[in-house]
């Protein structure tokens, strides 16, 4: 094949740009990444919602090329975090956005190599196609175990070094799944475009982070939060009925323990409920499963809490170590590795 260059647009249909539930095109040619379903967004009735989910944490192009460059153009209104970019694994670049419009292009080694490119998980950006100079091989990543994650700014990570350094960035990498992040910053309330959202989005794993954005902002209280997780979960399950599912209660939050909400829940008995709904199902469904969020952050780990809330990087990290073991010993569905 002869080299030159090549564009790759973003695009769900794409089986190089992983990580989008949907792509909106701009007026000016460039391409909205959405984290849940954009035609549902007005009926979300949840502006902030709304917000986080044009935040494209876990969204990246993967390939295997032997392009001299890889170059980019991004759009941001505002500072976002910072692009990753991989070879072989290795991050060879860490980018920064800056408000306004631009072009970043990284070389590549010589050779063929595969390369990652990881936009923000936080702040809302907009990219052009993907640019591979001098291009003679492009090839897209070998079909992978799907997973879905949703969580609050937990799962989204912003606080981790950079955008494949988020927990779910590190479990995938290490466990070479597909991931889809749904963490959304304070807005992990069980919405109903959520649930619609994981349903639409193929899986053969599927995690739930339930709990700390109920607790922080009483969204529900002791009669109605087991019927809702019960609710979410099901209709997950009836969307995915081989999948792999687990559930993972909130990690340890020091000031929130045992101080009621103004829902009149402490993250204890948030934990408590969601245990309760989840040991339920579990009568019926082999293959939920339940872990306790103080195994991944505990009393022993609040070091790497800075603001007794969100990991720092470090912190992070600590999580994908212990998920991953417990995510990779999950009974995957027939056929699927």
């Amino acid at each position: 094949m002869t080299a030159e260059d090549v564009s790759l647009t973003p695009s769900t249909e794409s089986p190089i740009w992983r990580g989008a539930v949907d792509w909106v095109a701009t007026a000016d040619g460039l391409w909205q990444p959405w984290r849940l379903l954009p035609g549902r967004a007005a009926r979300a009735h949840a502006p902030g919602l709304i917000n986080t989910a044009l935040m494209a944490a876990g969204v990246r192009a993967e390939l295997r090329t032997d392009a001299s460059a890889v170059g980019l153009r991004i759009r941001a209104d505002e500072p976002a975090l910072p692009v990753d970019v991989l070879v072989d694994g290795e991050r060879v670049a860490r980018l920064p956005v800056e408000p306004g419009a631009h072009e970043v292009q990284v070389p590549l080694p010589e050779g063929t190599h595969d390369v990652e490119v990881w936009l923000p998980q936080g702040g809302i950006i907009q990219v052009g196609d993907l640019v591979l100079s001098d291009a003679g091989l492009v090839e897209a990543p070998a079909p992978a175990l799907r997973w879905t994650t949703y969580g609050s700014s937990i799962t989204q990570a912003q606080a981790a070094y950079g955008p494949s350094e988020t927990w779910p960035a590190l479990v995938a990498r290490r466990l070479g799944w597909d991931l889809t992040c749904l963490g959304f910053s304070g807005q992990c309330h069980l919405d109903p475009i959520a649930a619609r959202t994981i349903a639409a989005v193929p899986a053969d794993v599927i995690s739930l982070c339930l709990g700390i954005n109920i607790q922080g902002n009483g969204s529900f209280n002791e009669r109605s939060l087991a019927p809702q997780v019960s609710e979410f979960v099901e209709r997950v399950r009836e969307a995915h009925p081989d999948a792999a599912i687990a559930v993972l209660t909130p990690i340890v939050s020091p000031p929130r323990e045992e101080t009621p909400n103004t829902a009149g829940l402490t993250l204890e008995a948030v934990r408590s409920a969601v245990r309760a709904a989840v040991t339920e199902l579990q009568g019926e469904d082999a293959n939920l499963h339940l872990f306790e969020g103080p195994t991944v952050i505990g009393t022993e780990d609040v070091h790497l809490l800075p603001d007794d809330l969100h990991p720092d990087g470090e912190g992070y990290r600590l999580m994908a170590d212990r998920i991953a073991p417990m995510l990779s010993r999950l009974p995957l569905p027939v056929g699927v590795r």
